[in-house]
């Protein structure tokens, strides 16, 4: 797969850029909080070579074209958080997505944004065609925030993840290039 050259996002309280090693202690206190990583299939991080793995698998990802990630840069130019599209299908124009906003920022519209400038070059420079969300049922406010953004719940996955040690079910969400455009074009309410 091609290599993803680095490119920044920008909206109205964010800039979304590329993630470096720069970024390691960020990424450690983001995955480490367990409050923000209770619906992950992964425990909260426990020691920085975590943080340093997750930059080096980030790195290798712009390389190899298998994922982009931008760390989330408030005004204060502080990383608040991080967006993921991974698993990139190109012969049918599709990724999934994945997002980590840091606790002091939850309910603030933080990510929304983000996402907006994310999908919007996902289905613009990107071209592509399908983005899906995998969330754990109980993490309604995720839920919420997709289907804020157009996404559609099209499934329920029974037993799926090990989340905190216990067999978890999974929600799948999906959102199509033709509807984010659409909603794109109504007039704000």
């Amino acid at each position: 797969m091609p290599a993803f050259l680095p490119v920044q996002l920008h909206t109205p309280r964010l800039t979304l850029r590329f993630i470096g090693a720069e970024d390691t202690g960020a990424m450690f206190q983001l995955f480490a909080d367990a409050d923000a990583v209770r619906y992950w299939s992964c425990p909260p991080w426990q020691a920085m070579t975590q943080a340093s793995d997750y930059v080096a698998q980030t790195l290798q990802g712009y390389a190899d074209g298998s994922s982009l990630r931008w760390a989330l840069v408030n005004q204060d130019h502080a990383v608040v958080g991080v967006v993921t599209l991974y698993h990139f299908d190109r012969q049918n124009a599709r990724c999934d997505v994945g997002y980590m906003l840091a606790r002091p920022y939850w309910g603030q519209r933080y990510m929304q944004e983000a996402l907006a400038a994310v999908f919007d070059y996902g289905f613009g420079p990107l071209a592509l065609h399908r983005i899906e969300a995998d969330i754990h049922p109980d993490n309604a406010a995720s839920v919420r925030l997709l289907q804020s953004l157009h996404f559609r719940l099209e499934g329920h996955l029974r037993e799926r993840w090990f989340v905190a040690g216990e067999i978890s079910d999974s929600l799948i969400l999906g959102l199509l290039a033709r509807d984010w455009r659409s909603a794109r074009e109504r007039p704000a309410d």
